[in-house]
């Protein structure tokens, strides 16, 4: 079977649109980039997290904040109530363990950002979970990103 054409150029245009809607919207660069590379690395997606680690950089993202991102729960003050509200949002969407977002996750998240940047942090989350997911279907590897 030929992986490569598991998506066609206008599922990939729509997918692309929506993703910069949900950045776009999110209003902050870099937390859109701590969050699709958290979902990348839940879901071993590493083209996205090759990616995804470039563009963050390219953000002012720290070293430290993109060293510790797989460990953010345990990382002290290394992010902000907000990044880690947007942090334990993004787990909750992306592993849906107990079949929904927990009500405490949600407010959690609802309490750092108004209901249009709430929406655009959701769609963003799920966004990167359906790249993800297409690209590790296709097996695409590392380092074919360029900026």
């Amino acid at each position: 079977m030929n992986r490569t054409n598991l998506l066609d150029r206008e599922v990939g245009r729509a997918m692309s649109t929506l993703s910069a809607a949900a950045k776009q919207g999110l209003g902050d660069p870099a937390l859109a980039e701590l969050v699709v590379i958290r979902a990348s690395q839940l879901n071993h997606c590493a083209f996205c997290l090759d990616m995804h680690l470039t563009i963050a950089r390219e953000h002012g993202v720290s070293r430290r904040q993109l060293d510790l991102l797989s460990a953010w729960e345990e990382a002290g003050d290394v992010y902000d109530e907000r990044e880690r509200a947007a942090l334990a949002l993004t787990e909750a969407v992306t592993l849906l363990t107990g079949g929904f977002v927990p009500d405490a996750v949600y407010e959690r998240a609802a309490r750092h950002f108004d209901a249009p940047r709430l929406a655009h942090l959701v769609a963003l989350i799920t966004a990167i979970n359906s790249w993800n997911r297409v690209m590790v279907a296709r097996r695409i590897p590392p380092g074919g990103y360029t900026p």
